[in-house]
């Protein structure tokens, strides 16, 4: 009897797992050239700045380029984009670690000396689709 109480408790969590909402989030990235690729990543706020684990790119269109993302959990997130101008899969720096492509965080956040922080890039994402956008510099 103890195994089928385990059984179905692992069974009902795996589903619950499974049916956890989760939208597709919609970047808009303003400011590109035709050139490369716009890459975006929407992470929480542990990933920030590091290895999110929602990303995607797609080829840039001059003026905006939408990139979307699908199965973002419901939570707290910040996007970052940056045009991959060059095609080398990284946001290439100057010897000072200065981005030399272009660069962005949603709700245009910005800081003087380095990235802004989390919380200045940070919105909401539900169950329903959700909207960023992001102007690159």
């Amino acid at each position: 009897m103890k195994q089928l109480s385990r059984t179905t408790l692992l069974a009902t969590l795996l589903f619950a797992a499974a049916a956890a909402p989760a939208a597709t989030v919609e970047v808009r990235v303003s400011g590109v050239t035709a050139k490369g690729k716009v890459a975006v990543a929407v992470c929480d706020k542990a990933s920030f700045l590091k290895q999110c684990a929602h990303n995607a790119t797609a080829p840039a269109q001059a003026g905006e380029t939408t990139v979307t993302i699908k199965d973002v959990p419901a939570g707290t997130w910040a996007v970052l984009a940056y045009q991959d101008e060059n095609g080398n899969g990284e946001l290439d720096r100057n010897l000072i670690g200065i981005p030399k492509e272009p660069y962005g965080f949603s709700r245009d956040a910005r800081s003087k000396f380095g990235p802004p922080s989390f919380e200045d890039a940070a919105f909401e994402v539900g169950d329903a689709p959700a909207a960023a956008t992001v102007r690159l510099r």
